[in-house]
């Protein structure tokens, strides 16, 4: 088992939204990927986008630049 530790989790209204996001930080060379949404969080598609802690910022930047829809965002020990 992996250890836990501490991420932003992006959730997403929409499986659209999610891949959108998945392209645009492919694109951005941003670190992280699609996990499916911890059971902490309620949101419609039941998709996340997971990323280390230190690449929080990072990550808020592109959904700003790019204006990519989601839910919101959290900070979890998953």
């Amino acid at each position: 088992m992996r250890p836990r530790e501490t991420c932003l989790v992006v959730a997403f209204e929409t499986t659209t939204q999610a891949l959108t996001m998945e392209e645009a930080a492919r694109e951005a060379g941003l670190e992280g990927r699609l996990i499916p949404i911890p059971r902490v969080i309620t949101a419609g598609c039941g998709l996340a986008w997971r990323t280390p802690l230190v690449r929080a910022q990072e990550t808020r930047d592109l959904l700003q630049r790019r204006q990519l829809a989601f839910q919101g965002c959290y900070e979890l020990e998953i």
